[in-house]
């Protein structure tokens, strides 16, 4: 299994030092066009393999997408990152032109293989891969829900005071400070509906604390994060090389499931050796349905700003 990930900013590494302490990817290149950048982060890396204990091969690249051929999964993290005060929605400019070319270079070694977009506004760089590229709808996916979800577990925790492992909750919709819809209803600890330990109200401070999530971290960092979505990427790649099946939400072109169309926004989805395996719906109650439809609005006047 040879991994790529473009960008070897703090996103790409983290996402690299997952994928290699979980050794399940034989190879990860790591390319940046910052001269000598991905060499560095590959090498410091690698000077953690006998301390963490991984056989991963780390190659840092400069530019040089020859190097990334029959990557099995390609990472596209790269883009100017989210400072405080911006909107995800603000950096379309830039990235979508970075994300265009990336895409293309990936393709053209590794046609076969399978993207995961990472940058942001990542429901419109998602569906921007979709239009931009030749490659089948199973094989683009956009991350941003496994991330939120994940954001969203460490709150309903927290709210519990319960360990993470006894909590499970999905966050569907627009990876955005307003498109994000948190399963409230759904969520549980063991199995137990969490409206049992938790009123409403706090569920409702819960909901709004996991959809600024990611502004509650630029603003304590002066940037986006990096740790939690280098995991969650971690997470994706790993289902997808070891045929896992695991169910995770995330951003994919629907074609009437959950009747919408012509949009990437995030639902639960199957990932296995060929990406998305399947999309799985969800009986939403008519409150969730008017959210996802608000949600996709959002998500499709940020794409009318690409130039297709």
């Amino acid at each position: 299994m040879k991994v790529t990930i473009v960008g070897a900013g703090a996103v790409g590494a983290s996402c690299a030092e997952y994928i290699a302490i979980k050794n399940f990817a034989s190879e990860v290149v790591l390319l940046d066009i910052k001269e000598g950048y991905a060499e560095g982060k590959a090498m410091d890396l690698m000077q953690t393999a006998s301390l963490n204990g991984f056989d991963t091969k780390i190659t840092g690249i400069t530019n040089d997408y020859s190097k990334t051929e029959n990557s099995d999964v390609c990472v596209i993290t790269s883009g100017i990152p989210r400072k405080p005060g911006m909107t995800r929605e603000e950096l379309i400019g830039i990235n979508a032109g970075i994300v265009k070319t990336v895409s293309s270079n990936l393709i053209k070694y590794s046609p076969n293989t399978i993207m995961i977009v990472v940058s942001n506004p990542m429901d419109t760089m998602t569906y921007l891969v979709h239009k931009s590229t030749s490659l089948p709808k199973h094989k683009i996916i956009g991350m941003g829900g496994a991330l939120d979800s994940a954001r969203f577990k460490y709150r309903l925790a927290e709210a519990l005071g319960a360990p993470i492992s006894d909590v499970d909750g999905m966050v569907l919709g627009g990876h955005s400070d307003t498109g994000m819809i948190p399963l409230t209803r759904f969520a549980t600890r063991n199995g137990v509906p969490v409206s049992q330990f938790l009123s409403e109200d706090r569920l409702n401070t819960v909901k709004e604390d996991t959809k600024v999530g990611g502004a509650t971290l630029t603003k304590l960092l002066g940037t986006s994060a990096w740790y939690a979505p280098g995991a969650a990427v971690s997470s994706m790649v790993q289902a997808i090389a070891c045929d896992q099946k695991k169910m995770f939400p995330c951003s994919v072109m629907l074609e009437g499931e959950y009747g919408l169309k012509d949009i990437c926004l995030g639902v639960p989805v199957i990932l296995g050796k060929n990406g998305i395996e399947s999309i799985v719906a969800i009986d939403l109650n008519q409150a969730e349905k008017d959210n996802m439809i608000t949600s996709a609005e959002a998500v499709k006047n940020v794409n009318d700003l690409l130039e297709l």
